[in-house]
């Protein structure tokens, strides 16, 4: 399988990350890249450098103000004079009968559903940088890859079509499954990051032509809290378009398979002629945020799983993050898919 990357993610380099009142260093750095591509270079995937697409593949999921913010916010917030050295919000106004703000500090409550996306001098070009790789690995596919896998960073699954969250400012998934529209009337993407993808589910609710699952840990006891219950199905004409599995904290292997196995009889059910994962490998028992335990065998074993579709596949990175077993995580599941393809 093909790998699409550049290191032109590194320009995102977020220090913040806000856990329970106490600031720490964020876990989405860019190390988290050089322990993937390890990954890649351990199971012998050729890598290839993404096409620059423009804004066009983006302004079909995302709103124009929202890319106009993440575009110019950082030049306005250093206009400012006495900003710091990230955007982090210190508004977020929840739109209920609210105005659009021309200030930048109002805009960036605006866009953000948290303080978990630091925004810096270089977090712009990261994003359309990531959103390219996974763009880059869908027109691939549309050309008859079997399937790619994209090392997206930063992440995606948490942004909505006008707000970042959750390490997250352009929805690399929503992209390539709206690129892969273009050939494919219905497109499934399979959440399987330990966090729901809400972003994903929020863009898509009610439509019937792309269909969001996710599998994940509970969000009764786990961040994005407020989304991501079994009783999310859709509205309007996508009503019974998304399905949400939540798991118990510390779920392993077998039970995993199973929330797989029901995702899979749902998805066959859609009848969708190409597949977009949403590849967390947060699930995985050394990860450092700790909702489910997934083993280096249980990664392999899902691999194995998504290959059974038998779809023209698009794997975008999401989360998991700094542990000694994330690249090998990333070999077991890749090496997984091949060997069932």
């Amino acid at each position: 399988m093909k790998a699409v990357y550049t290191d032109l993610h590194r320009s995102h380099d977020p220090q913040f990350f806000l856990v329970r009142g106490v600031v720490q260093r964020t876990t989405e750095q860019p190390e988290r890249a050089d322990r993937l591509l390890a990954g890649l270079k351990a199971g012998k995937h050729t890598l290839i450098e993404p096409t620059r697409f423009g804004q066009g593949p983006r302004a079909r999921v995302h709103s124009p103000e929202y890319l106009s913010f993440l575009a110019e916010a950082w030049d306005a917030w250093s206009a400012l004079g006495d900003a710091g050295p990230e955007m982090i919000a210190n508004i977020h106004p929840v739109r209920n009968a609210a105005t659009y703000p021309t200030h930048i500090v109002g805009k960036l409550g605006w866009h953000t559903a948290d303080t978990a996306a630091p925004i810096g001098p270089g977090t712009w070009a990261g994003a359309c940088a990531s959103s390219d790789v996974a763009v880059t690995a869908a027109q691939m596919v549309l050309d008859g890859e079997d399937a790619v896998y994209a090392l997206c960073r930063p992440p995606g699954h948490h942004a909505y079509r006008d707000m970042a969250g959750g390490f997250c400012f352009l929805n690399n998934s929503a992209i390539a499954a709206e690129h892969l529209r273009q050939k494919h009337e219905r497109v499934v993407i399979l959440d399987v990051d330990v966090h729901h993808g809400n972003g994903t589910q929020g863009i898509f609710y009610e439509r019937q032509d792309v269909f969001t699952v996710s599998i994940h840990a509970d969000p009764s006891f786990f961040y994005p809290f407020v989304w991501g219950y079994a009783h999310e199905r859709g509205a309007g004409p996508g009503l019974g378009a998304n399905l949400n599995i939540p798991l118990a904290r510390g779920t392993g292997d077998d039970d995993y398979m199973k929330a797989l196995a029901a995702a899979e009889r749902a998805i066959r059910s859609f009848a969708p002629t190409a597949l977009v994962v949403a590849l967390g490998l947060d699930a995985s028992e050394k990860d450092p945020l700790a909702g489910l335990a997934v083993t280096i065998d249980g990664f392999r074993r899902i691999g194995e799983g998504l290959a059974r579709f038998g779809l023209p596949t698009v794997l975008v990175q999401e989360g998991g993050y700094l542990s000694d077993i994330l690249g090998a995580n990333l070999t077991a599941v890749l090496g997984g898919f091949e060997a069932a393809r």
